[in-house]
Parts: structure tokens; sequence; C-alpha cells
């Protein structure tokens, strides 16, 4: 007898309960229940939810939104054509900043990042784990399959620290490595049954896929225990919330609204192929037949317009009419007998499906489905009523559904290069790079150019509205630039240095008189010194000791 009668695996993450009381039933066991709850809850585990996610992703518009999210965070830079970038927390030296760059293109170099980016944050982002177990002696990295983690062990006495994660059919490759956990200290990790997460007196919590002490799962033969330090977990979790210490797909918000939306289409592809085509109503005159003459000859003729002739001929030599299935060919014609009373069989044509071409509701679906993955519209290349591309925004202008969706590439970005941003320091350190750490932190490149974008417009506005009140006498320069313009007044003692510097002038009140205007110094008469009350200070001879001049 199988154990599967008597045992479920379950990775100890906390599933909604679709029952709505105590006396509540599954659909399978009551009549009275239904099974579209359980159908857009999705699967029960971790594990099966990833083959979930993979059907999602067969959908085209799943699949490009998640394409879009990907390329959009994953730019590469112009200058050193890589996708991270370092941003440095204090001024860095000349020094400093040549050997962090020639370290980052080596780490990329090493573990291909150019080429594995897009598919290691795809894939966080679908499933909302990516694992690697790292090489301790070259610090390579090497991909893990997320399915493939059975459980993780966690050391709540201090602070939840992963100590190791259990991961079946580990490539031999990766057994080789000196990596392995210590397994006599993990096996002190107390199991529950049906995988319910479990404390011991070490104050371990076990993660698991549902193994009951003692019997034969809870130490699998083809699961091996590695280490937590030497394994790299890119989630997207913040370990706050009940799947921690897995992520949670950006696809599971949206599950419901994907099953809504595919059983609509089956259900039109359902009616245009079975009630969109016309079908014909034969009228049979059957006289004063009795009920069941009439009905052998209704079957007669039935079976006589379903069929066809076909001449055939047997082995013997003799000739012979075959029976062919006919499918109601539109290109035949009917010919039935009609009495001089007009009585008589005859053929009318019953019309096929309407409202064809209606198709709102699965646009609303279609729309709500793009809006959950919070991808605007116009970046999956929809097409209106008139066939034409449209677009939600004016050229230039970051609209607020652009706006939402470059934030929301960004928090993707800080969740995920935290894990890669530890890594690339812990590979400084056993380069031997001897950096501070919290000088400078690993960051994905800016999504897109919106926000140049939108300063190039607020510049435009800006200059267009000084340039109307420059000439104005009674406005100062100074206070137009600070007031229109936006500067500062760092800003605007840098405009006047670097002003000075291109015409070579060394004295501000020397030059042109209307140059210095536009930078907020204004030079004095013509002709003419600085003085207070139209006294000349210098011609003033010095007073002697009784005061006298």
């Amino acid at each position: 007898m199988t154990w599967k009668k008597y045992f479920k695996t379950y990775d100890g993450v906390p599933r909604p309960s679709v029952d709505t009381g105590p006396a509540s039933n599954n659909a399978s066991s009551s009549k009275y229940s239904s099974w579209l709850p359980e159908v857009y809850m999705g699967q029960p585990n971790r594990a099966q939810r990833y083959g979930q996610y993979d059907q999602m992703d067969m959908d085209s518009e799943v699949n490009a939104a998640l394409d879009t999210i990907a390329e959009f965070s994953t730019l590469f830079s112009e200058t050193t054509k890589l996708p991270f970038n370092i941003q440095y927390n204090d001024d860095p030296s000349f020094t400093e900043n040549e050997v962090l760059q020639k370290s980052l293109r080596q780490w990329c170099s090493m573990n291909k990042m150019n080429q594995r980016i897009f598919r290691i944050f795809r894939n966080t982002v679908k499933y909302g784990d990516q694992l690697f177990v790292r090489d301790p002696e070259t610090y390579k990295l090497y991909w893990v399959n997320p399915a493939k983690v059975e459980k993780v062990v966690v050391n709540e006495g201090k602070g939840k620290k992963i100590e190791a994660y259990y991961i079946k059919d580990l490539d031999i490759n990766m057994q080789s490595l000196n990596i392995t956990a210590d397994t006599v200290k993990l096996a002190q990790t107390g199991h529950q049954k049906m995988g319910i997460p479990s404390s011991t007196a070490g104050m371990q919590q076990s993660y698991s896929a549902g193994a009951p002490e003692g019997s034969r799962f809870a130490h699998d033969v083809t699961t091996t225990a590695i280490d937590a330090k030497h394994v790299i977990h890119v989630s997207l979790s913040e370990g706050i919330d009940q799947y921690w210490p897995f992520g949670t797909s950006m696809l599971e918000p949206v599950f419901k609204v994907y099953k809504q939306k595919e059983l609509l289409e089956d259900s039109i592809i359902i009616y245009r192929v079975q009630r969109a085509p016309e079908r014909r109503v034969f009228y049979i005159d059957v006289g004063d037949m009795p009920t069941h003459k009439a009905r052998q000859h209704l079957e007669r003729i039935k079976n006589e317009i379903h069929q066809r002739r076909i001449p055939s001929k047997t082995g013997g030599g003799a000739n012979v009419v075959d029976s062919a299935y006919n499918p109601l060919s539109i290109m035949e014609d009917y010919f039935f007998a009609q009495t001089a009373e007009g009585r008589g069989s005859k053929v009318e044509t019953l019309p096929g499906g309407e409202n064809l071409g209606e198709i709102d509701d699965l646009k609303f679906f279609n729309d709500k489905l793009l809006r959950g993955l919070r991808v605007p519209p116009s970046y999956l290349g929809g097409m209106d009523a008139n066939g034409s591309a449209f677009n939600d925004g004016r050229t230039g202008t970051a609209m607020i559904q652009e706006f939402r969706f470059t934030k929301y590439c960004e928090r993707l970005q800080q969740l995920i290069v935290e894990e890669l941003d530890k890594e690339f320091k812990m590979f400084l350190k056993h380069r031997g790079v001897l950096i501070e750490s919290s000088s400078f932190d690993l960051s994905f490149n800016i999504v897109q150019n919106f926000g140049k974008y939108r300063q190039a417009e607020v510049d435009q506005v800006a200059m267009n509205v000084f340039t109307s009140v420059e000439a104005a006498d009674y406005i100062s320069k100074r206070f137009a630039m600070k007031r229109f313009l936006g500067l500062s007044e760092e800003e605007i003692l840098e405009n006047e240095a670097l002003w000075k510097e291109e015409r070579n002038v060394d004295d501000p009140l020397q030059g042109s008189d209307d140059g210095l205007k536009g930078v907020g110094a204004s030079p004095g008469p013509a002709g003419g010194d600085f003085d207070a009350g139209g006294e000349d200070f210098d011609d003033l001879e010095e007073p002697d000791e009784e005061g006298s001049v």
C-alpha cells in the first residue's frame, strides 16, 4: 500500500484556507461545494507552484510582461558595458575606483553575468527565488533549481539564521565541493507530521517537505545538506512575511485573474467552433404515418443524406455500392419529392452564433491582468480598434503608469541586488582587495531614462519662464535664477566662476557690462569708483592729533 494514502508533502508554507467554517468540507467530499475556489487557489505547495508559474509563462501577455520587467531592470551601462554599477558612499580615490571596476569586470566575466543576469532577474521575479551554490575555492556560482530544495533548517535562537539547505539530486560535481553542512548537528532538528515547523531544545526550525520523524523521508539518501554560507539565495522576500525564507512570485497575486482569463478564452473558442457555424434544419414530411413508422422514415432519410454512394468491386468480381460518411457538404444539393398540394420535405438554414466580434469581457480581464503585472499597456504593443498603435502619454512626458512601473522595477532591483552585493564583497575579500565594504554598494543601472525626459521638459519650461521675465528691470537676475531656474547659491556661484573662466575675466567687474547680468552680478556706474555718499575716501587726509584735517 502506497505511503501517499497516509502522508502528503508539505513545504511549511501556510496556505489560505477556503473553508468558511468548521462544518464546511472540501469540494471533493461535498456535493454542494464548488471546485472553483480551489481552482483559483492554485497548487498547495511551493514546488508545485513552480510548475504553475511555468504554465502561466506560456501565456503571451504574461511572457511579454516578464520580459519587459527584466529588460528594463537589467540595462547595461554605456561606459562599462556591465549590468551593475558601483555607488560610493564616500569619495573614493583613483586607485580604489580602478581596483573596484576591475574586480567587478572579473566577477561578471567569471559568472557570465552579461549573459545570465537577464534570466536571473526574470526567474527571480517569476518564481520568487533563485539559488546558487558557491565554489569555496574559485567563488564561481553554480545555479540550483529552486524546486530541488526539499527543506531549509533555520536556527531561531540566532535570530532565524539559516543553517543549511537540503537539496535533492545535487549534481555530482557540486557534491565534490567542500560545501556540505554538519549533518550530525542538523540531525538534532525535530520534525513533526505534515511538515509543520517544530522547535527543539536547540531552537532550530526545519521547513521541510513533510517527513515524519523516524520515517525514511527524514533521511533521504538523494538529499544533500549544503551549508548556508555557501548558498546564495536571491529572493523577493523582505523576511517579514509568512513565506520566508522563500520569496513570493509576482505572478501569485494575478493567478486568479489569469485563470479567469484562461477560462474565458476557452469559452470563446468553444463558442466559435460549436455555435458559430450555421446549421440546416430538415423538415421531413411523414404524412399520416404512425409514430413508429414516422420515426423509421425519418431515420432512413437521415441515413440517406449522411451517406455517400461509392461504387466498388469485391474480390469475387461482383459490382456493389458502398456507403461512406458524408458530412453534409455545402456544395451538394438536396432533392425531396413534393405532392400536388405542396406537401413535402424542405430544408431551412439555421443561422450561426452572433456577437462574434464582442470581446469586451476578454479585454476587461486582459487589462486587469496587465494592471496586476504593473506593466503599462503601451509597452506591450497594444492595438486599438482601428488597428493603429496607441500611446498613453505625450512624447517626452512620463505618465503615471510609466512612473509607477519605474518605481516598481527599482523596488525589485533593491530586493535582488542585496544578495549579489554581499557576494561581490565576499569575492573582493577572497581576492585580497582591502577596501571598506561600507564605503560602496553594488546596484543595478537606472531603470530606462524617464528621469532624463522629465528633467528635460522641466528645464525647458523653466527656461521659457526665465526668458520671459529676464528683460524686466524690476526683477533681480539673481532672484530670477533662484526663483524660476531653481538654482541654489552654490550653483549660482559656480556658474559665475565658470563664466569668468570661459571669458578669461579675472575681475567680475571687468569685461562686458551686459555679460555679467546673466549671472546675477552688475557692474557699477561707467567711469566711476565705488563710493559712499559721493565722497572719495582715498583723497581724504589723515587727521592730526587734535582732530583737525
